[in-house]
């Protein structure tokens, strides 16, 4: 009975192990390159009107590195902040992410705090 306990606790332990590593390794989000294209500009009503907020998007990465699309997920309450962040943003060069090993289009989370200095 003793030996059939440790086994069983073992092969869970280890099962365990495999699951936790498995689902580690197996999505590996794209990474934007900040330093491959120009920081937003700030609109010039939005900087007459002293607008400010955080904007939260969405950007589809081919396997190639590449934006497909691009969203706004989340608002900083200016939509003219948010159209410059988006329009900028998606001409920046991404590390595409991959699945289990292998390039792969998914989905980069970037959000932009817009500020006036």
């Amino acid at each position: 009975m003793r030996m059939k306990l440790h086994l069983s606790t073992t092969l869970s332990a280890l099962l365990l192990t495999l699951a936790s590593t498995a689902a580690l390794a197996a999505e590996v989000a794209p990474a934007m390159d900040a330093n491959s294209c120009d920081k937003p500009k700030y609109p010039k009503a939005a900087l007459i009107n002293e607008e400010t907020g955080t904007v939260s998007m969405g950007f589809l990465i081919a396997a190639d590195g590449k934006v497909m699309e691009s969203k706004v997920e989340k608002s900083s309450g200016s939509k003219s902040l948010d159209k410059a962040a988006l329009s900028s943003l998606s001409q920046c060069k991404f590390k595409a992410g991959s699945k289990d090993g292998k390039p792969s289009e998914l989905w980069a989370k970037v959000d932009f705090t817009w500020k006036l200095e």
